[in-house]
């Protein structure tokens, strides 16, 4: 057996979501830009995402982040979100497992106590503080890119939970943030797979009910991801965001985290400089902060910043074979779920 083509991957997650980091090993990507990049693997070629993110090599929780040298002088280094369902151009947990790796491998040099890399993303350019100490990351705090509200409380006709209400916004994907008592649910572990199912049924009732786009980057135009909340008495969040074909993320969800809070600031419910605790459905957290208010093309927009970390426990190579019959991979419902044919 050889490896003369293997793809090189360190094994990370953010607070148990998988946030894995292919360092090495893969193909050049065609685009001037993460964004040109990005619609390449989406829309062109999507064989390097499916290789990496479905069965027999990955399972249905299994994210891969493609990094890459960037393509704008002021970053360090740039990454693609690849799942199961499409290549995304960001997320909070997965930029905070690539600062780590970049950082605790040595493939950017570790300053303590503080290290600053600036990463190139489709959705724009992240800023992340790394906390460190004694060669390890201790925390991540990201400066995401501008978060605004699309809509407030839009009606959603369910054939199950009837007439729902969300709001509609952008963290560095566009949400939909829906409370979790409309649909008779609490977000907790018992509740994952009903939770999984429900959110993947609203979001393909979405797509024919709301339309979105980016006012900057016009390729951006769809509801990512459904995102239960529970807001507590205490200021705090329990997030629950949904995934394609069918599962919940375990961590607290950093874009979510930062699309709530420019929901949060719309309906004055919080100000710059607050700090919000989100928290998952396995217990972990994430602080949320306003650092300040810009605008997108004449919207009202939060500057966000989320912090928290993310651990490198292992590596992995993965053997290209040109003879291997899976090579696109498969997913089967009986661990991906019922919506596995909608791939």
């Amino acid at each position: 057996m050889t490896f003369d083509k293997v793809l090189d991957i360190l094994l990370v997650h953010c607070q148990g979501e998988s946030g894995n980091v292919l360092v090495g090993g893969a193909p050049d990507i065609p685009g001037e830009t993460i964004l040109d990049k990005m619609n390449h693997l989406n829309d062109v070629d999507p064989s390097l995402r499916l290789f990496l993110t479905r069965e027999p090599r990955a399972q249905v929780v299994h994210t891969t982040n493609l990094l890459l040298a960037p393509t704008r002088p002021d970053a360090d280094a740039a990454f693609i979100v690849l799942q199961p369902d499409r290549a995304h151009p960001m997320s909070g947990s997965n930029c905070i497992c690539v600062v780590t790796a970049l950082l605790e491998s040595g493939r950017l040099q570790m300053v303590e106590p503080e290290t600053v890399v600036r990463l190139d993303t489709a959705a724009g350019l992240i800023v992340a503080r790394a906390r460190c100490e004694g060669g390890r990351c201790l925390s991540v705090s990201l400066d995401n890119v501008p978060a605004f509200v699309h809509q407030l409380d839009v009606a959603i006709d369910t054939p199950k939970w009837g007439l729902i209400t969300a709001d509609i916004a952008f963290g560095g994907v566009f949400y939909a943030q829906i409370d979790v008592a409309q649909i008779g649910m609490r977000i907790e572990p018992e509740a994952a797979r009903a939770l999984a199912e429900a959110g993947t049924e609203i979001k393909a009732l979405l797509s024919s009910q709301i339309k979105v786009s980016h006012p900057e980057i016009p390729s951006l135009d769809e509801i990512a991801y459904v995102m239960f909340r529970d807001y507590q008495p205490d200021g705090s969040v329990i997030t629950c965001t949904t995934l394609k074909p069918g599962r919940v993320d375990r961590s607290p969800c950093g874009t979510g985290s930062s699309a709530n809070l420019a929901i949060l600031r719309a309906k004055h419910m919080a100000a710059v400089g607050d700090i919000r605790v989100s928290r998952s459905i396995i217990g972990g957290t994430f602080t949320a902060e306003i650092l300040s208010e810009t605008d997108i093309a004449g919207r009202p927009a939060v500057l966000p910043r989320i912090t928290g970390q993310a651990y490198v426990f292992g590596r992995q190579q993965l053997r290209l074979d040109p003879e291997d019959p899976f090579a696109h991979g498969f997913a089967m419902s009986d661990t991906w779920g019922p919506q596995v044919g909608e791939l």
